[in-house]
């Protein structure tokens, strides 16, 4: 694993410290980082990236104690599921305390907070000294950053980035509400459905909500190349242009295919970095394969 050198993250921390703007690695996919406690410097993480202000941000946090000094609430549940998955690719949603701004939280009662497991995004924090708020490092509804060079050029506002290489995981974080009862997850990720129910017991699902999003990623439109996608079936490509094919399970008799692996772990994690590539590439299309519609492929048929 890649990762800058001590006087770097110290200079990162410094930034945040002050009111900037980090790009900085995790296990899932890059994030832009401010110190979630100053409402200026999360303010223009939204302006950078063009994000609406109805999506809340997630705040990223190095300790238990950091995040407990976040919520009002801090359930048995909340304590299970940190103490099994973080720091790891789980954000949790609980009821904020009055230390988080509302512009973190759109207005909403409730925050999400996950621990990254990426080592610098944990020194980060820790010498920053402050929670972070981070969505992905790219600009509102396109593709989030896998990689330090997918975020050159795209926001070009921001004050410093950290390179810590190719992010592991590949997609967006696990989030789950435990405001409610029984608790919803918002948005799939890594850590599927039934590793949470096994630890927690039964959970809902939620999709998009509007006007107010609870959670980033239930926008119609997210995480999308530039370049148009479409999803097929039984290796049925759109009619003219010149496009390319990703493909799991069956290439069919496409002239340009690229194949991502059969495996949902292994395929998330190409997932993102693939569609870069090919956005870069000028086709007219891509035409994705839709996976199997089982749970270990939830969050892959989330992305796409």
């Amino acid at each position: 694993m890649r990762s800058p050198d001590d006087a770097l993250i110290d200079q990162a921390a410094r930034v945040i410290r002050r009111g900037g703007l980090v790009v900085f690695p995790t296990e899932t996919v890059y994030g832009l980082g401010a110190n979630a406690l100053d409402p200026a410097a999360v303010a223009r993480i939204y302006q950078v990236k063009g994000r609406p202000p109805t999506s809340p941000l997630i705040v990223h946090v190095a300790s238990l104690e950091q995040a407990q000094s976040l919520v009002s609430q801090w359930p048995e549940r909340a304590q299970l599921l940190a103490e099994r998955y973080w720091p790891g690719p789980l954000t949790l949603v609980l009821p904020k305390s009055p230390l988080v701004p509302d512009i973190v939280t759109a207005g909403l009662p409730t925050v999400g907070i996950r621990m990254p497991r990426h080592p610098v995004a944990l020194e980060l924090i820790r010498r920053a000294g402050v929670p972070v708020a981070a969505p992905s490092a790219n600009p509102f509804s396109q593709l989030s950053p896998t990689r330090a060079e997918h975020v050159e050029g795209a926001l070009p506002e921001v004050d410093l980035v950290l390179d810590g290489g190719p992010s592991e995981v590949g997609i967006e974080s696990t989030v789950l509400s435990l405001a409610s009862d029984p608790p919803v997850l918002f948005r799939p990720g890594a850590i599927s459905r039934e590793e949470l129910e096994a630890v927690i017991g039964p959970i809902v699902r939620q999709g998009p909500a509007a006007p107010a999003h609870p959670s980033p990623g239930l926008h119609p439109k997210h995480y999308a190349p530039r370049t148009p996608l479409v999803l097929v079936a039984d290796g049925a490509l759109p009619p003219g242009g010149r496009g390319v094919y990703v493909w799991a399970f069956r290439r069919g008799s496409a002239p340009h295919a690229v194949q991502l692996p059969a495996d949902p772990v292994a395929y998330a994690a190409r997932l993102y970095e693939t569609l870069h590539e090919l956005d870069r590439q000028g086709w007219d299309w891509i035409a994705v394969e839709m996976p199997p519609a089982t749970p270990a492929w939830e969050a892959v048929r989330d992305r796409l």
